[in-house]
């Protein structure tokens, strides 16, 4: 038996693929400067160097599994965390997700901290059962209040308190030192520098409502600069339709697809405005990325996005492509006759905004002030 003196807490996560790395991060740094190490496992991905660092956590451990092999029971995962277990002292357990904390339930008696990034987690009964089963050593965490209030819904019965909102945050620092300039970024992604730029960044899929955007930035191209850009960061299953309407709209010359890039928020400085469409985003980690770019914000009125950014960006309703694209002509507007005044006003609030809500010291304080946190420490 080791590691028996020591107070631990074990974190366990599906997968450390983007966004989920920077998520473990964001819990295990929580403990930073307290009397708890933390343990990070991984269900699914084989080991690497670059994920133990971006971990920051005392110790990661990687199960190697295939999402296909943690489906159902997950018997195997179970008994390996079974086996932490015995040789740890672990105070309680953080879970990202629903099959990580259906693990630590099962694998544990440890009270148990279920922190959700999407809707829908527990719309079907079954999963119902198994979290309602072990609702006494339960706290359910929601990236923002609309996933709490999502979780509230289908979790009928349960007290408030065990249901909380825990707002995704970035480390500010890190975020701007990996920041290209905008002389930069255009440079590097090959886009010319007196263009004004609308960027968005997210996988193509029907729930970032890329359509609207195009239809947006098209119906407001008659007010732009003649060489005014769209430019969508990302893949998925709709590029293609997305294509097919950008030339349906004669738009191949003012819309950019770049694909996937690396560490995509290096090149946010390259737009002179950031634009999330998003259908009920759970959050929007992007919205963040911007704010710390000190970029103009413009986002879908519903879901975690609206909330990110209801004090200093605008927003327009979901799918109105009308509104959308006055925003951005007022954005232009503003951008050309109040430049100055604008980055001051807009610097400074953005910079309140990460400090209060998103950053690392802001989810600390209100993360151990929890009742169930201090509980856990207390028993």
């Amino acid at each position: 038996m080791q590691n028996q003196t020591q107070q631990w807490v074990i974190q366990i996560c599906h997968s450390y693929y983007p966004p989920f790395l920077d998520c473990a991060r964001q819990y295990a740094v929580l403990f930073k400067d307290s009397p708890y190490k933390v343990l990070t496992v991984y269900l699914t991905g084989e080991a690497n160097v670059g994920t133990e660092q971006g971990s920051a956590s005392d110790k990661v451990v990687f199960l190697g599994y295939k999402s296909s092999q943690v489906r159902g029971l997950k018997l195997g995962a179970i008994h390996k965390i079974k086996q932490l277990n015995q040789s740890y002292t672990f105070k309680f357990c953080i879970a990202h997700r629903v099959k990580p904390t259906y693990v630590a339930l099962l694998a544990t008696n440890l009270p148990v901290i279920s922190v959700h990034h999407n809707y829908n987690d527990y719309s079907s009964w079954s999963r119902r059962i198994i979290v309602n089963f072990f609702k006494s050593r339960l706290l359910m965490l929601g990236v923002s209040n609309s996933v709490r209030n999502d979780l509230r819904r289908d979790l009928r019965g349960w007290e408030a308190e065990k249901i909380q909102t825990l707002y995704n945050r970035i480390d500010v620092f890190t975020t701007q030192l990996s920041m290209l300039s905008k002389t930069e970024a255009r440079k590097a992604l090959n886009l010319p520098q007196s263009a004004w730029i609308v960027g968005s960044v997210g996988r193509l899929h029907h729930d970032k409502d890329h359509a609207t955007l195009i239809r947006g930035f098209e119906k407001s191209l008659l007010q732009l600069p003649k060489n005014s850009l769209l430019v969508i960061v990302g893949k998925g299953p709709l590029e293609e339709s997305l294509k097919r309407l950008v030339a349906n709209l004669k738009l191949e010359s003012n819309v950019i697809f770049t694909g996937n890039l690396p560490d995509a928020k290096r090149y946010f400085k390259a737009f002179d405005v950031f634009a999330l469409t998003s259908d009920h985003e759970p959050f929007g980690m992007v919205l963040l990325e911007a704010m710390v770019a000190e970029l103009p914000i413009i986002c879908s009125d519903c879901g975690g996005g609206a909330e990110v950014v209801k004090n200093i960006g605008q927003l327009f309703s979901l799918g109105n492509s009308d509104e959308l694209a006055t925003q951005l002509v007022n954005t232009y507007q503003v951008d050309v006759q109040n430049h100055h005044q604008k980055q001051s006003w807009q610097d400074s609030n953005m910079q309140i905004e990460l400090n209060r809500y998103f950053s690392d010291e802001a989810a600390k304080g209100y993360f151990w002030c929890l009742p169930f946190v201090k509980q856990c420490i207390s028993n």
